[in-house]
């Protein structure tokens, strides 16, 4: 709301915080519209740390040095249900604000700003399903209650990551005013939409007569503006460019104006997906610790990394703050500790998130196991061993995410392929000391590639005629945004995992109980110059039970995952869009995927690390179209 932790709006779960409705997205509640706050104004004392060094040392390579922490958000201890409305446990979460702070009032269609004072807040923490805001003094509520409003339903941002309030006042007076008359938002018509949406200024001329009902009069007396209402079909397309003022820089979440932005504004929809696209580092939760002990110091760094001297230990041991190191003497812990500071132990020092996690979880006989990780080597499934490598069965698996920005308008992909003018916005005001995190855990398979086949089928003749077309439209899209061509384009390896990737979760789905959206992929595809790597981890995480149900892992026995791999590739071979789909030119409409659609290939948003980009069914299996180009062949 407009102060800090006034009064209780709602509730959603932790990893909405993270996924769907972080710092800087506007959440609509059953009343309301509002937006998460930025870093400055969450209050930790209840948000639990979470420790993942891997995962820190990249949060800090992205937002600076300063970076201590990764938390959970702040979570009371259980619902509040019942309790008094100025109970404590009502002012622990997450602050939000009302946007867009212009709201409307359904019966005189006045529309306002929530400072203006024109409508007035109702109700309580106990009741967060009934906060909202009331026009008490509607020309038009009669002798019952005063209407409830609702958010206006159009804001406008800027691709710099800027958020702004529609204008509404420049926009129908056309350019900067004085006047301060009443705005009206009016629906006309039979449908909604936007040339039958109009903006009146009720000292303006009005509307014709007659045109649509005595109400949609307001006209001016005399003396007013004298602007003739506005359709907001005038706010989308290229009319908005002469119909919008320049971005002035708002930033909502963080209550400020970053200034002269200056940047072309854009009209959404409120609720429109377009309005925040979160940016999130992602890590495996691998033991660096070689013995028991230096796996429990790790598994409690937050609270031993503090430690400065033996005696602390004592203190700790006293409050039963050891855990499950209380068997080891003070001595032994310390020196442990000492020796992770120095970085004798713990994990290595590497920009590269996925290198390390390989090479642990292709080697299972060596990898120590933990209270979060625990793999073992299976079997090649069966009948592809020409293709294949053994699989690896993950019985437990942690991943931590952290958010560290978002954008607006554009997914995060566009920023990381070179479009200068798509920026991060930021968590807060100054450089953050900590980031939001949430940790989910589960179970997964690795399925590997023979290096071999994979190589040879790399540097075929067939396969590189046929991706040359993916390559290509890859430039094509990168020229059509103004960038260099030349870059972005993962490799012919990474197509033909990621593709498999994606039949093969399709196929998992239906047999190992977790639903599509919930499974996940993460694509290991490298050269020899950058680890070799060839491999795709199939997992499902979840902050409850479901995460780690077993189905996953029991499918990845070699006589159940050889028929699964075989279905896929079977189903593969013909879409149901087909011939359209197999036929499909990405480089004409620059479009980053071949032979690929929703009806062969596509995974759920949640589940696919690439936005279903660079996918291609001709690369993994013959199509009715080009059947000399695919990594695995079926007899």
């Amino acid at each position: 709301m407009s102060t800090d932790y006034d009064v209780r709006v709602g509730s959603m779960r932790p990893s909405q915080l993270m996924w769907s409705y972080g710092i800087g997205a506007m959440i609509d509640l059953p009343r309301l519209s509002v937006m998460v706050e930025g870093l400055d104004r969450w209050k930790t004392e209840h948000a639990r740390v979470i420790v993942e060094e891997r995962l820190l040392a990249a949060v800090r390579r992205a937002l600076g040095p300063q970076v201590e922490r990764l938390h959970e958000p702040p979570l009371p201890d259980e619902e509040p249900f019942g309790l008094p409305p100025n109970d404590p446990q009502y002012r622990i979460g997450v602050p939000v604000g009302v946007f867009p702070t212009w709201l409307r009032c359904p019966r005189c269609k006045l529309i306002s700003d929530v400072d203006s004072g024109v409508f007035s807040r109702e109700g309580t923490s106990a009741r967060p399903d009934d906060v909202r805001y009331v026009h008490k003094g509607c020309s038009k509520k009669g002798k019952g209650a005063a209407p409830a409003c609702v958010p206006a339903r159009f804001v406008s941002a800027c691709r710099a990551g800027h958020l702004d309030d529609f204008p509404w006042r420049e926009f129908v007076h056309r350019g900067m005013t004085s006047c301060q008359g009443t705005l009206r938002f009016y629906e006309v018509g039979s449908s909604l939409e936007t040339a039958n949406l109009y903006v009146a200024c009720d000292e303006g001329t009005g509307f014709p007569a007659g045109k649509d009902g005595d109400d949609l009069h307001p006209g001016a007396s005399g003396g007013g503006c004298g602007v003739p209402p506005r359709s907001m079909v005038d706010a989308f397309g290229e009319k908005a460019r002469f119909a919008l003022p320049r971005c002035r820089g708002r930033h909502p979440h963080l209550r400020s104006h970053d200034g002269g932005c200056g940047r072309e504004l854009k009209t959404i929809i409120l609720g429109s997906s377009s309005s925040w696209f979160p940016q999130a580092i992602s890590a495996i939760s691998i033991p660096t610790g070689a013995t028991e002990l230096e796996q429990i110091v790790e598994s409690m760094w937050d609270t031993l990394g503090r430690v400065d001297d033996v005696g602390e230990l004592a203190m700790l041991r006293k409050f039963d703050q050891l855990k499950g190191a209380t068997r080891f003497g003070d001595d032994e812990i310390f020196a442990v500790i000492e020796a992770r500071k120095s970085g004798a132990t713990g994990p290595a020092d590497t920009e590269d998130m996925k290198g390390p996690e390989w090479e642990v979880l292709t080697d299972p006989a060596s990898a120590p196991s933990g209270p979060d990780f625990m793999v073992t080597m299976g079997e090649v499934p069966e009948g592809w061993g020409d293709f294949l490598e053994p699989t690896v069965l993950v019985e437990k698996i942690r991943e931590v995410n952290a958010l560290i920005g978002f954008t607006r308008l554009e997914a995060p992909e566009e920023l990381l392929r070179g479009d200068e003018d798509l920026t991060y916005a930021p968590l807060s005001i100054d450089d953050p000391r900590w980031v939001p995190a949430n940790e989910v855990r589960g179970e997964g398979i690795l399925v590997r590639f023979k290096l071999e086949a994979i190589r040879a089928w790399e540097e075929s003749a067939p396969t590189q005629r046929h991706l040359e077309r993916l390559r290509r439209a890859n430039d094509e899209w990168r020229i059509a945004r103004r960038l260099d061509p030349g870059e972005g384009y993962p490799g012919h390896r990474h197509v033909v995992i990621h593709t498999f990737a994606h039949l093969l979760m399709r196929e998992l789905a239906l047999e190992c109980g977790y639903s599509a959206s919930s499974i996940r992929e993460r694509i290991y595809a490298s050269g020899p110059d950058d680890g070799d790597m060839a491999g795709v981890l199939l997992y499902t995480a979840a902050p409850d039970s479901e995460g780690t149900l077993g189905g996953l892992v029991r499918l990845g026995e070699p006589k159940m995952l050889g028929r699964l791999v075989t279905q896929a590739l079977q189903h593969a071979e013909l879409c149901a869009a087909d011939p359209l789909c197999s036929e499909h030119d990405p480089v004409p409409d620059r479009s980053l995927h071949a032979a690929a659609c929703h009806a062969c290939s596509f995974s759920p948003e949640t589940g696919c690390e690439h936005g279903n980009r660079f996918l291609d069914r001709a690369a993994v299996v013959p199509t009715i179209t080009h059947a000399d180009a695919s990594y695995f062949w079926l007899s």
